[in-house]
C-alpha cells in the first residue's frame, strides 16, 4: 500500500509544499547565481532513474564558466567559486530537484541518482536492484555518511533500502536529513572515494583495464548523446 499509492502521495504533497514555502529562497538564489556566477542559473543532467529509464534532473549551476586557451573548461575545482561551495554545503543546490519529485521523476527518498558515467560501471545487478525505486532526494546513504563514505558502501546502502522500503524507514530517513544539513555533517569529500570519480578509482585500484575505462565511458557518452537527439 505504502510503496504503490501513499508513497507516491507524500511525494507529491511535500514536494508541492516545499516549492511553495522555498520560492522566495529559490528565487534569492537564483538572482544571486546569475551575478555571481552567470547564466544558466539552472542547469540539467542527465541521469538513470526509475528501471534505468533516463530523466533530466535540475540543480543551481555552482560553478563558473571558465575555459582555457583552447576555450575547453577548467577542471571543475578551479571553476568551484566560495560562493558556490556554500550552495553545496547547504544543499540549496538541489531545490530545483523538488520540481523532479514533483512531476515524477524523483521521490523524496531513495537512492540518490548517480550520473549516467559513474552508473555504466556498476555490476549489473546492482545497476538493476538500486533502479527498482525510484532515486530521491536523500537516502539512507546520505543519512549514514553522506559524502564523507565510499562508492562501494553507497551502493550497499541502496540495495539495502530497496530490500526494506517501507514508511518507517522513509520517516527516519527524512529527520535524520533534516538534522545532517543543519549540522552540515558528513560533507567532507578529501581522502573519500567520492571524491574521485568512480571508473578511475576503479582503474587506479587495477579492478578493470585501461581498454575496459575507455569503452565504458564511450557506452556513457551514447547514452547522453541518444538521449539529446531522443
Amino acid at each position: 500500500m505504502y510503496k504503490r499509492f501513499l508513497k507516491r502521495f507524500f511525494d507529491i504533497v511535500l514536494s508541492g509544499g516545499a516549492l511553495i514555502v522555498f520560492s522566495p529562497v529559490m528565487l534569492v538564489v537564483a538572482i544571486l547565481i546569475r551575478v555571481k556566477l552567470g547564466g544558466p542559473v539552472v542547469f540539467c543532467q542527465y541521469r538513470p532513474g526509475k528501471n534505468n529509464k533516463i530523466f533530466k534532473l535540475y540543480k543551481f549551476r555552482s560553478m563558473t564558466n571558465e575555459k582555457d586557451e583552447n576555450g575547453n573548461l577548467l577542471p571543475d575545482e578551479k571553476r568551484l567559486t566560495k560562493f558556490g561551495k556554500m550552495l553545496r554545503r547547504t544543499s540549496l543546490d538541489e531545490l530545483p530537484q523538488l520540481w523532479n519529485i514533483f512531476k515524477g521523476d524523483m521521490s523524496i527518498i531513495g537512492p540518490r541518482p548517480r550520473m549516467v558515467q559513474e552508473c555504466v560501471f556498476l555490476k549489473e545487478e546492482d545497476l538493476n536492484k538500486r533502479s527498482r525505486v525510484k532515486p530521491g532526494l536523500t537516502g539512507l546513504a546520505q543519512v549514514n555518511g553522506r559524502n564523507n563514505i565510499t562508492f562501494d558502501k553507497v551502493v550497499e546502502y541502496d540495495k539495502q533500502y530497496v530490500d526494506n522500503l517501507n514508511l518507517k524507514l522513509d520517516t527516519k530517513i527524512f529527520f535524520k536529513t533534516i538534522g545532517k544539513v543543519l549540522k552540515k555533517s558528513d560533507i567532507n569529500k578529501n581522502g573519500t572515494a567520492t571524491n574521485e570519480f568512480y571508473g578511475d578509482m576503479l582503474l587506479r585500484e587495477g579492478t578493470i583495464s585501461e581498454q575496459e575505462y575507455k569503452a565504458k565511458i564511450q557506452e556513457a557518452n551514447d547514452i547522453i548523446e541518444q538521449q539529446r537527439f531522443s
